[in-house]
């Protein structure tokens, strides 16, 4: 019998450093533009969260939902998240679904930013947003809550929450 467990070793190493988690349930390259497949939410897919935003102040613009791993120093920093869905806004009845898969079961943090002109700028007296367990945004902190106030547990199979989006 072939021992293969040093080269899996080597494999699993190059995979790690060049970004790529791997996990006993799917491999997948950090910093993803994915689509918004639903179907990536069917209870059997794995590690998920099945985004629900409401509030929409308007059917303009461009959504972004974004997951993060919910830790001090990930959590919202620039190019520091997982997956991430940029599409244009088609709220029905003020709401719209998104599905984002996870590497792993763990804790999260899910943001969403809604660009009502879709500029792609995040102009603070026009543009909306809103977090994960929906903590409430103000200017004083920049409309950016902590990671213990936003962070979501996900186990093996997808996880449903729901963000109400915030506008100043």
């Amino acid at each position: 019998m072939l021992n293969f467990s040093g080269a899996l070793g080597a494999v699993a190493t190059v995979l790690v450093a060049t970004g790529v988690l791997v996990t006993p349930a799917r491999a997948v390259a950090q910093r993803q533009v994915i689509d918004n497949d639903l179907s990536r939410c069917a209870p059997s897919a794995g590690p998920a969260v099945l985004v629900d935003v409401s509030g929409f102040k308007g059917a303009t613009g461009k959504i972004r939902v974004q997951a993060y791993p919910a830790t001090r120093s990930a959590w919202l920093e620039s190019g520091a998240w997982i997956d991430r869905i940029d599409v244009p806004v088609q709220a029905s009845n003020g709401r719209m679904k998104f599905c984002l898969p996870l590497p792993a079961p763990g804790r999260y943090g899910i943001a969403v930013r809604h660009d009502r002109n879709g500029n792609g700028k995040t102009d603070l007296r026009e543009d909306g947003g809103g977090f994960s367990n929906n903590p409430k945004a103000s200017i004083f902190n920049l409309g950016k809550p902590s990671v213990d106030k936003a962070a979501i547990t996900v186990g093996n199979a997808p996880t449903s929450i729901s963000i109400t989006l915030q506008y100043f």
